[in-house]
């Protein structure tokens, strides 16, 4: 059988508050919860009007408070904003609150515009990619229960992520390019690839880093999930409806227009993009999972067998039609049920 886990950025709808998209994103949280879902992860974007995931511990700490199963994590952290120690803690603390349940995907992305990134990096003018392997490296040994030994001139200072740890969180390598395929095959960590939002190259990536991988003392073998845009409705006519303001969203994002707060679906239909963006848009959403129940269930099995995994993490992308409650996302929170019903 085929499990599902959950990426959420938080989307910020224009009928919705900061406080109404938490809400929304926990009462999904829940949804993923009740229907058996194995992970519920969380993203770090910065200064977009249409994310509300700034903060990704954060709301991992929310989510879990909120929840009783699903493990929860970061899809992800983007590590050369933070210190890696920093980061360890933070983890670390939630994994001594919730035992068992915290993943901590890192990413290397900035999740965000150039200015933005230079503020969250105090003005460095470095992009932290030079020290992305080393930074990974020293987060993974942070985050275990020993902690690690700092050579400070001839003496070594201990240091530990939190004093008494008996257990660690499980860390998780992201990414959309050959790069970070082959990086978590040489840590021989766990690889979650981005087909959300490359669409393209995840065969190819996912080889890659079988073919490179080295057993190590968390993972003996290869690992691996692929990340989709899912929408699911009674009939798939509806599911694409349901989908069009997050298509929308996309479109601006890929072709440099200001971002706005996501459009509920009624006016995403009444403001038609160009006709111009046809073709782009139909190459945007060719990876996309859409459809009624039975079609998502085969197309979500199918793209774990062509990656041989048991598992596919969907991005719930069905927007909100006008007078949907502010604090929920009933389309969002019906591709859960319809599609955990289906695959099982």
């Amino acid at each position: 059988m085929t499990a599902i886990s959950v990426l959420d950025l938080v989307p910020v709808r224009s009928d919705q508050t900061t406080a109404d998209a938490v809400a929304a994103t926990l009462a999904l949280a829940r949804v993923a919860d009740e229907v058996g879902a194995r992970r519920y992860w969380v993203a770090e974007h910065h200064n977009m009007p249409a994310v509300a995931a700034t903060n990704a511990p954060l709301l991992m700490s929310l989510v879990a408070a909120a929840t009783s199963r699903v493990r929860v994590g970061s899809g992800g952290v983007m590590l050369p904003n933070h210190s890696p120690l920093v980061v360890a803690e933070q983890v670390a603390l939630l994994e001594a609150a919730f035992p068992g349940r915290v993943d901590v995907g890192i990413g290397r992305a900035p999740g965000s515009d150039p200015v933005t990134s230079h503020l969250l990096r105090r003005g460095s003018t470095g992009d932290g990619v030079d020290t992305f392997d080393a930074d990974v490296a020293a987060l993974a040994a942070l985050v275990r229960p020993e902690g690690v030994q700092v050579r400070v001139g001839s003496s070594t200072y201990p240091l530990r992520a939190t004093p008494r740890a008996v257990s660690a969180p499980q860390l998780w390598l992201l990414g959309s390019s050959s790069y970070s395929a082959q990086l978590a095959g040489r840590l021989g960590l766990p690889y979650v690839f981005a087909h959300h939002f490359a669409g393209r190259g995840t065969d190819e990536a996912v080889a890659l880093y079988r073919e490179t991988f080295v057993p190590s003392e968390t993972l003996a073998e290869p690992r691996t999930i692929a990340v989709a845009n899912v929408a699911v409705a009674p009939t798939a006519r509806e599911a694409h409806r349901l989908a069009l303001p997050q298509v929308r969203t996309m479109w601006r994002l890929r072709s440099g227009t200001t971002l706005e707060p996501q459009e509920l679906v009624e006016d995403a239909e009444e403001a038609p993009l160009p006709a111009s963006a046809d073709d782009a848009l139909a190459a945007l959403t060719s990876s996309w999972i859409v459809g009624d129940p039975a079609q998502a269930a085969e197309q979500v099995r199918e793209l774990a067998r062509r990656l041989g995994t048991d598992e596919i993490m969907v991005q719930p992308v069905a927007g909100a039609t006008r007078g949907t409650p502010a604090d929920r996302a009933p389309a969002r929170e019906q591709t859960l049920r319809l599609l955990a019903d289906a695959l099982a």
